[in-house]
């Protein structure tokens, strides 16, 4: 389109002149063609200029696609960094509140394991004390069984010298005298009209004969002790004199004249001890005329030696 311009202008400027030399006219014609060259060149650069744009085009619509691409990644991006980032803080604060939990979970396992090893002490304490006891049990045990057979022992010891004591007095009337066994001891009873006068402290010959008979049963036993005790009603003596003022001085003086005749039957004087309770132990009120002739009475006490007893209770 360009050519077909100049061409024009070339043929209206001969054309407008009547007359053209050679010369100009060879001028106008290299003229012509360095025109149409520069042309050709403005041509080429042209279509090269257009294709470059084309191109620029191309690579601006692919450049603005790729950055709307990216700028839609950026968006998801920074969504997801969003959302990463409130996950950071969440397990942050989590990790700060186990941290913190931690803390008074090691403080509360630590005080745990100070509680436990407390128990475990305590429980060592426990099982050497247990263990203390069963042996301490197992020793009470055996010295119960001792203690048992001991007693048996002394019961059988007592019961046998009962029924000894009872052997040898059988000639005597029950109202005159009773043999029982109390508490471990063997209990004689002797009524006052057996061994005495009223107010009197010298045995007849009836009581002589019972505490020798008495004295020939038990003057072998060297592992008893025997208690004489007198006793009375509490009617005063009527008879009294420097050594005798009251029924106590004549519980006494009675206590000491059976201790006499025992021991001069052949019972140990070590074995014996007397005393005189007066009025002071009566077995019935003193009412009755009944009542009153049992409290005057000689209670002999007869005890089994105690001494191994004592001696395994004292071992406890």
């Amino acid at each position: 389109m360009i050519y077909r311009i100049t061409t024009a202008i070339f043929l209206s400027a001969i054309l407008g002149s009547c007359i053209v030399s050679k010369k100009k006219f060879d001028d106008m014609l290299a003229q012509k063609v360095k025109a149409e060259g520069e042309l050709a060149d403005k041509t080429k650069k042209l279509e090269q200029a257009n294709a470059s744009i084309s191109q620029l085009t191309d690579e601006l619509k692919k450049t603005k696609h790729d950055s709307d691409s990216l700028s839609e990644s950026l968006k998801a991006n920074n969504k997801k960094l969003n959302e990463l980032n409130k996950d950071y803080e969440k397990l942050n604060n989590n990790y700060k509140l186990s941290l913190t939990k931690s803390g008074k979970l090691n403080q509360d396992l630590a005080q745990q394991r100070d509680q436990l090893l407390a128990i475990q002490s305590n429980l060592e304490k426990t099982r050497l004390q247990n263990d203390s006891l069963s042996t301490s049990l197992a020793e009470r045990e055996k010295k119960v069984k001792e203690l048992e057979q001991v007693l048996a022992k002394k019961d059988k010891a007592v019961q046998d010298l009962k029924n000894k004591i009872s052997n040898a007095l059988l000639n005597f009337k029950e109202n005159d005298l009773t043999v029982k066994v109390k508490n471990g001891k063997v209990y004689v009873s002797l009524a006052e009209q057996l061994l005495f006068g009223s107010g009197s402290i010298t045995v007849d010959k009836k009581g002589v004969g019972a505490l020798q008979q008495l004295a020939k049963a038990i003057k072998d036993q060297k592992d008893i002790h025997m208690m004489i005790e007198g006793h009375t009603d509490n009617v005063p003596i009527s008879a009294k004199t420097k050594y005798m003022e009251d029924n106590w001085d004549l519980s006494v003086l009675r206590a000491t004249s059976i201790t006499k005749i025992l021991t001069k039957a052949g019972v140990s004087p070590n074995q014996i001890t007397s005393a005189g309770r007066g009025e002071f132990s009566p077995v019935a009120p003193n009412d009755t005329a009944p009542n009153k002739q049992k409290n005057r009475r000689t209670e002999i006490i007869i005890t089994p030696n105690l001494d191994e007893i004592f001696k395994i209770l004292d071992s406890n």
